[in-house]
């Protein structure tokens, strides 16, 4: 159900995200390449040059959070939806963006939720987590058993390996049981991990993103239709 819903505006995260200013899309940018530049020279290398390296890169992290300046807007996030924002914004209802508070599975269950959900990660440089969790719903569709395997290592290598591209935030024990999983995968090999990034999500990005302001300006949006 989660899937079937997000599938439209997933489709369309996958493009670039206009940046609110020239400075954001700079440090953005600048971001995106030293995760990549870190991740490429740390392979083969001791481990305490890996570990300097990581260092590193949460210094260069830092820094460039600092220079980005986001926009923390309701226009930020209209302008990912994957309907045209205006013709988007009048298809949701007070009610439905309301109900998004109700609870977690609410907002996931909205392909709008999700967008904006993703929008506000995105501020916080921590979007992998919402990935990592839709890549799971939709690995769990899998049907063909070749295809399981490869979507499994798939799956294994962008989100949960060390050093990992867009590597979640999980504990030693869970990366090497969901690493054992997969060497003979099943739908159910991702559980654990995909359970303790939800948990993450609901209990610390889901709180400060009903405060925010991208949530906030959108409930005001809709609200402004019916006076």
């Amino acid at each position: 159900m989660y899937q079937e819903a997000a599938d439209p505006v997933i489709q369309s995260l996958d493009k670039p995200c206009p940046s609110s200013t020239c400075q954001n899309y700079i440090a953005t940018t600048m971001l995106t390449a030293t995760r990549q530049s870190l991740s490429d020279h740390t392979i083969g290398k001791e481990p305490q040059v890996v570990r300097t390296g990581q260092r590193q890169n949460r210094g260069m992290r830092t820094r460039l959070g600092c220079l980005s300046h986001k926009s923390d807007s309701c226009n930020d996030f209209t302008a990912i939806l994957p309907d045209k924002p205006n013709r988007a914004l009048k298809r949701l209802s007070t009610e439905e963006a309301t109900r998004w508070a109700d609870s977690f599975d609410s907002l996931l269950s909205h392909k709008y939720g999700v967008a904006a959900f993703r929008t506000f990660l995105k501020t916080e440089f921590s979007e992998e987590n919402l990935e990592f969790w839709l890549a799971c719903e939709e690995f769990k569709k899998t049907r063909s058993t070749t295809k399981l395997a490869s979507k499994a290592h798939r799956i294994f290598e962008e989100f949960i390996d060390v050093q990992a591209p867009r590597e979640v935030n999980i504990d030693f024990q869970t990366r090497e049981v969901t690493r054992n999983n997969v060497q003979e995968p099943s739908l159910s090999c991702f559980d654990q991990a995909q359970g303790k990034v939800r948990s993450l999500m609901e209990k610390d990005s889901y709180p400060r993103f009903l405060r925010s302001k991208i949530y906030t300006d959108l409930l005001t949006q809709t609200q402004r239709r019916l006076s």
